[in-house]
């Protein structure tokens, strides 16, 4: 039984492996081409494999997708989890987070930003992408209590990650929080007046 027990670990290891090794290659694609070009095709020949391998361990493209996207989902949430638990300045601590996404990890920020498009004609990828606001409404509530200034900030924060990826410019941290300080000061500002 030991033998048999060691033969199906291995196999499963084998299988998170190669599911791992699909998913960066999907991330990939969508990195380098976009959501459209992402195909059981063209994600078996960046991963070096068969076309029926990655749909044997992925059956649909929907399948594919979610899979890409909640992985990229997931780096978020343990990086926001890490800030909102941590010690540290938190606004600097998200700021620091979409500064690197304009820069050497950009390739996250991209995937989820194609991805989160590609949900609104994709339904099985809506509840995935909802994800990233998600984190930053959770992490915008440490900062501030009150609903709208949290809005602001999850606003603030996806449009200047947007404008970043697009304009392909790294960004200074310093220069993220400051627009960020003023998304919440504009909106306390607003409601005062």
């Amino acid at each position: 039984m030991n033998g048999e027990s060691e033969h199906i670990d291995g196999r499963k290891a084998r299988g998170t492996k190669r599911r791992a090794e699909i998913i960066d290659a999907t991330l990939a694609i969508v990195t380098r081409d976009g959501a459209a070009g992402v195909t059981h095709r063209t994600v078996a020949k960046q991963a070096g494999i068969t076309t029926s391998l990655s749909t044997y361990y992925f059956a649909t493209l929907d399948d594919l997708l979610v899979a890409a996207l909640s992985s990229v989902a997931d780096t978020y949430t343990t990086r926001i989890r890490q800030i909102i638990d941590g010690p540290g300045d938190k606004l600097r601590g998200l700021a620091e987070l979409i500064a690197e996404s304009a820069g050497p990890g950009r390739e996250h920020a991209l995937a989820e930003r194609e991805l989160s498009t590609l949900a609104a004609r994709r339904p099985a990828l809506a509840p995935v992408a909802r994800r990233w606001r998600e984190n930053i409404a959770e992490l915008a509530a440490t900062l501030t209590d009150d609903p709208e200034a949290i809005a602001a900030l999850v606003a603030a924060s996806d449009g200047l990650c947007t404008a970043m990826l697009i304009d392909n410019a790294p960004a200074d941290t310093d220069y993220v929080r400051r627009i960020l300080t003023r998304a919440i000061h504009a909106h306390r500002d607003a409601v005062v007046s």
